[in-house]
């Protein structure tokens, strides 16, 4: 727990940007009958019937101190998915960083070996030197300020029935764009000392 979060009380260094990575799935539904276009003061009618379209999968990667952050939209939850999506912030996103700090939780995908499934194994090593991992605790993912960005998300723009995939990707896409081009960020005030304090009792007592 202190790691993580000395991690975030580190000033801002563009070669070693802190980068919190975190995932969530997300039902997709169909309209079963269109709505009925507003009338004048009115909203639209949406019928409350709905037709499951399956889940789609979206990873989150964020860096709180500059106000940036990206959604990787996938069909699935795998080991291979999450790979991609490491593999994009270190050539896309932080190709110049000497190493990205990535804070997340304890999925069991969420380790190098997801890499080496995905890519031989030196293009698997190539990727994980760039990374410094710092894991949040069991039962304390939400000090991960990824999972933040993924319920403003939630809040402000997945309110509505998404029908595909693709829907899904223009959805977060302009979520996305709004948000960094404003340049959010997430003040973190929650330190070692209000830790020590506050969660006393998951710390090992002395005899």
């Amino acid at each position: 727990m202190e790691d993580v979060i000395q991690t975030y009380m580190l000033p801002y260094d563009p070669d070693y940007p802190v980068v919190c990575c975190d995932e969530a799935c997300k039902q997709l539904f169909g309209e079963v009958r269109p709505p009925r276009r507003p009338r004048r003061g009115h909203q639209a009618q949406v019928d409350y019937e709905y037709e499951r379209k399956g889940v789609c999968h979206q990873l989150l990667m964020c860096e709180p101190l500059r106000g940036w952050r990206h959604v990787r939209v996938s069909a699935r939850r795998t080991r291979k998915d999450y790979a991609l999506c490491v593999r994009e912030v270190v050539d896309v996103h932080y190709p110049q960083a000497k190493k990205i700090r990535m804070v997340q939780d304890n999925l069991n995908t969420h380790d190098g070996a997801s890499l080496y499934e995905a890519f031989p194994p030196a293009e698997a090593r190539r990727i994980l030197d760039k990374i410094e991992w710092h894991y949040t605790p069991k039962h304390g993912s939400w000090l991960n300020m990824a999972e933040i960005e993924l319920s403003v998300l939630e809040r402000q723009a997945l309110g509505d029935r998404i029908e595909t995939a693709q829907e899904m990707v223009r959805t977060t896409g302009a979520w996305e764009e709004d948000r960094n081009e404003r340049g959010v960020e997430v003040k973190w005030r929650f330190t070692t000392a209000d830790a020590r304090i506050k969660l006393h009792k998951l710390y090992p007592s002395l005899p």
